[in-house]
Order: structure tokens, then C-alpha cells, then sequence
């Protein structure tokens, strides 16, 4: 069964709005064994729309439709595709209740015509009805293709897809059971990496695919497979996973979980074992507190962060002492010890990680070479820190820090 993903409105294209709805579609799709075959982002012009809608019409079987029904004259998605369907825009009562309920309960203003004119929707449309937002979503039905448009708004669309749309599909079509499983590898290029495990690759089953998705400190390696029968699927490719394990054991990391992402594999290590975690940043500048921050649960093992990004931040917050930065520099071994020491401290956690460095483009209150940034971890029963050098681009530093911090991190959870 397949899919294609449609994009509609020209901050897309200007680059001004970056589409992260297309990524988590596609992943939603996919859990239900139905498989993306493109994803098309279109300006906000009729005969855009049309032609993307009759391309997609002809090559897949699900077509997911996102933006340009919002209230103002350039949201024309409910327009062209009455036209596509050859239908009319009528008004839906549930529709217009519910955006006058949730302007009663938010809004507390005027109901403009433009707001009413929300509940138009193509006669020929089963609504999927927004209690979000006042965009509803439409499902249509056209032979034997299907065709959702959803609001753009992310949450609207995150809620409507789970809650309406992946069940309606699951409903509707028998479709396979897709799994990919991605083994997250640090400290091998891409190259090296694919040499070492060339012999096992080459004796992989023509069903199981294997994939090298490169990033800044990282390699993942994913392995995916379709079928019917999904425990069967499951014992293949975890076979697979069983064969290449032993030729990177020391630099495995773990396997990445659904979101995608080594801060949700440390997450969860640290909530299954109760222990706690303080983060101390300078050179990351918080991005290591944020990415912990950006799921719900993390209270129950993130204590707490600081950033100090000025000297004088980490000597008065950190009680960092002014003599160990003259002596040492604020780019030290030192300097990241103390600030993991004494954060560890301030949160009475387990665990503490601190970064110091400096990230470019010029050297700032340290003498540090570009690139230079230490690394420290404590916990109750120690404290070490290591120090690296990531280069010149200072996105790709702070990018490299937060990835080997993590890695450390997660080491440190093994070991205690």
C-alpha cells in the first residue's frame, strides 16, 4: 500500500516554515505497513494543487493532504478540491458548533464571517472533526483512491492523524507489517564502518534492507523489512542484529527508539534504574538541556540545568573557583570537572554532565584552540572528563559536544 504526502502553502517553499509534518506522517504510516512513495510540497496557487492531486492520484492508493485551510484568502485547499471532486463547499453544522465553542471557551471575541466560513467543507466529505482548531480535516473517497486533508497546524494534525485517520486506514486497507530497527554507532566514518561489516551486509536476506544514515558524531545503521508475517519479520532482523553486534561492540550505542533520537535511549535507561541526572553547559549553550526537556516525563530523572555560558556565570552560579579558571583556562579539564562536580552537588542527582569549549568563530575569553571542548561527567562515585577537538564550524561543534556527551552519559549509566 502506498502513500503520498502532499504539502500545501508557499512558506514552504520559501523556506520560511520547515515541513516536520511530512516526518511525522510518514513515521505514523509506516507502523501501519503503509509505505511513502513521495512527499510534494506545492505553492498556493490552484493549478498547482490540481496537478499535484491527479499526479498522486495515478502512482498511489493514500493520499495525506496538510495546509491552506485556514481562514484567509490564500487558503484555498477546501476550494480546489471541491473543484478536483467535482463537488460544492457546504456548510457543516457539527463544523460551525464546534468553532463557535471553542471561540466562546478561547477566543472571547467576535465571530468574523471568515471564522464561520471555516465550516464550508466539500459535500461529498466525511468530516474529521478538529476540537483543536477550527480547520476540521476531510476524508474523500474517489474509486478506489483515498484522500485526507488535514490542517497545518502540527498539533491539529498530530491529534486528527492518531485519532482519526490511522485508525480509519488500518480499517480500510490490509497492508503488511513494516519494522525497522536502527543501531546507533559512534567513533566510525561511514567508509570504515562499511568495511568492517561488508562480509555480513553482502549475507543479508534480499527483504532486509540496510541503510547508512550519516550525522555529525554518529552513524546509524538501519535494517528494514516488510511482510505479513510479523513475528517472523521480528526474528529475522533481530538475527540480523545479533550477527553484526559482535563486529561493533565497542562502539555500539544503542538502538534508536521511536522518536529517533540517543537523548530518549538515555531517558529511558535512567527512569528504568531511578537515578536522576544535572547538566551544567557552556559551550552547547542548553541544546543538551532541551533536547531532555523536549518530551513529556522528563522530571522524573532531569533534576535540573544550568547555563553558564559567561566566565563569571560559572564562579558565581557553579562556585567554579577564579583561581582554577586563571590557572587552568575556562576551556580546561579542570573548569569541566568543576562545573560537573559542583551541579551534581547543587541537584543532589546521580548523575552530572558539563561542557566547556570554545565554538567558534574566534577564541573568546580562552586561548583554546577553535573546536577545543572538554567533556566531564561525575557521579557519587567519581568524576572524569575527557577533551576533543570537532573542528572549525561552530554548529558542527555544538552539535559533535551534545552527541559525545551523550554518548559518555550513557556509558556512565552502564558502568553505575
Amino acid at each position: 500500500m502506498l502513500a503520498e504526502i502532499i504539502t500545501i502553502g508557499d512558506e514552504l517553499l520559501i523556506g520560511q516554515v520547515i515541513d516536520t509534518n511530512s516526518a511525522f506522517i510518514a513515521k505514523e504510516l509506516n507502523k501501519i505497513g503503509v509505505s511513502v512513495f513521495q512527499i510534494t510540497s506545492v505553492q498556493d496557487d490552484k493549478n498547482h494543487i490540481l496537478q499535484a492531486f491527479k499526479d498522486a492520484e495515478d502512482r498511489v492508493d493514500i493520499i495525506i493532504i496538510t495546509g491552506g485551510l485556514g481562514p484567509t484568502k490564500d487558503d484555498i485547499t477546501k476550494k480546489t478540491i471541491a473543484e478536483y471532486f467535482d463537488d460544492v463547499l457546504v456548510r457543516d453544522a457539527s463544523v460551525l458548533k464546534n468553532i463557535e465553542s471553542l471561540w466562546d471557551r478561547y477566543i472571547r471575541q467576535t465571530l468574523l464571517q471568515v471564522n464561520i466560513d471555516q465550516s464550508l467543507v466539500p459535500s461529498k466529505a466525511t468530516i474529521l472533526m478538529n476540537k483543536l482548531g477550527t480547520a476540521p480535516g476531510m476524508w474523500l473517497e474517489k474509486q478506489d483512491k483515498t484522500f485526507v486533508s488535514l490542517p497545518g497546524v502540527p498539533y491539529e494534525m498530530k491529534t486528527l492523524i492518531v485519532n482519526d485517520v490511522i485508525p480509519r486506514l488500518k480499517a480500510k486497507y490490509h497492508c503488511p507489517f513494516i519494522l525497522h530497527r536502527t543501531l546507533i554507532v559512534y567513533g566510525l566514518g561511514e567508509s570504515t564502518l562499511a568495511a568492517r561489516i561488508e562480509s555480513w551486509e553482502d549475507a543479508l536476506p534480499k527483504h532486509i534492507k540496510l541503510a547508512y544514515l550519516p550525522n555529525i558524531g554518529k552513524m546509524r545503521l538501519r535494517l528494514s523489512a516488510k511482510g505479513f508475517d510479523e513475528n517472523k519479520i521480528k526474528e529475522e532482523v533481530q538475527e540480523q542484529i545479533n550477527k553484526v553486534l559482535p563486529l561493533i561492540e565497542k562502539e555500539f550505542f544503542g538502538f534508536e527508539d521511536e522518536d529517533g533520537n540517543e537523548e530518549a535511549v538515555v531517558a529511558n535507561r535512567l527512569t528504568k534504574k531511578g537515578k536522576t541526572l544535572a547538566i551544567a553547559e557552556s559551550c552547547t549553550g542548553g541544546k543538551l538541556a532541551q533536547l531532555f526537556t523536549a518530551k513529556a516525563g522528563a522530571s522524573n530523572y532531569l533534576k535540573g540545568g544550568v547555563v553558564a555560558y559567561a566566565t563569571q556565570s560559572k564562579i558565581d552560579v557553579l562556585n567554579v573557583p577564579e583561581a582554577l579558571i586563571q590557572e587552568f583556562s575556562v576551556v580546561s579539564a579542570q573548569v569541566a570537572e568543576a562545573m560537573a562536580q559542583n551541579v551534581l552537588k547543587l541537584y543532589k542527582s546521580d548523575f552530572a554532565i558539563a561542557t566547556t569549549g570554545n565554538a567558534g568563530p574566534t577564541k573568546g575569553e580562552s586561548n583554546a584552540e577553535v573546536g577545543t571542548v572538554f567533556i566531564a561527567i561525575a557521579t557519587k562515585k567519581g568524576i572524569f572528563s575527557e577533551q576533543f577537538n570537532f573542528g572549525n564550524h561552530r554548529e558542527k561543534v555544538i552539535n559533535k559536544a551534545v552527541n559525545k556527551a551523550l554518548e559518555m552519559l550513557q556509558k556512565q549509566i552502564f558502568k553505575n
